[in-house]
């Protein structure tokens, strides 16, 4: 079974820079779809952006052209660029995976989730 953990979370800045990294514990990386969702209190939890298992990406429109979703196969690793950040992205960030190449938008399309981690970016 894939067991994901998220990391890299911190507070920032508006404007700064945080990558956040995904590890899966498994060895099936390869055969998993992948994505990044932000819960932020009292909100329904939110596509940021999703990856194929070949590397085609997805991304939310509020987030585009400032996130970047990448991954490395072979390292088991999946990863979060964030760069000007504002505060409307203080969330916690959790990693998701599917079984399967097809990278759905909806969270209810993933069935392994991390424990989250929290960015919080300062105004």
């Amino acid at each position: 079974q894939v067991q994901l953990v998220e990391s890299g979370g911190g507070l920032v800045q508006a404007g700064g820079s945080l990558r956040l990294s995904c590890a899966d514990s498994g060895r099936t990386f390869s055969n998993y779809a992948m994505g990044w969702f932000r819960q932020a209190p009292e909100k329904q939890r939110e596509l940021v952006a999703v990856i194929t298992s070949d590397g085609s990406a997805n991304y939310a429109d509020s987030v585009k052209g400032r996130f970047t979703i990448s991954r490395d196969n072979a390292k088991n690793m999946m990863y979060l660029q964030m760069t000007s950040l504002r505060p409307e992205d203080t969330a916690a960030y959790y990693c998701a995976a599917r079984r399967g190449t097809v990278a759905y938008s909806d969270v209810y399309a993933y069935t392994a989730w991390g424990q989250g981690t929290q960015v919080t970016v300062s105004s």
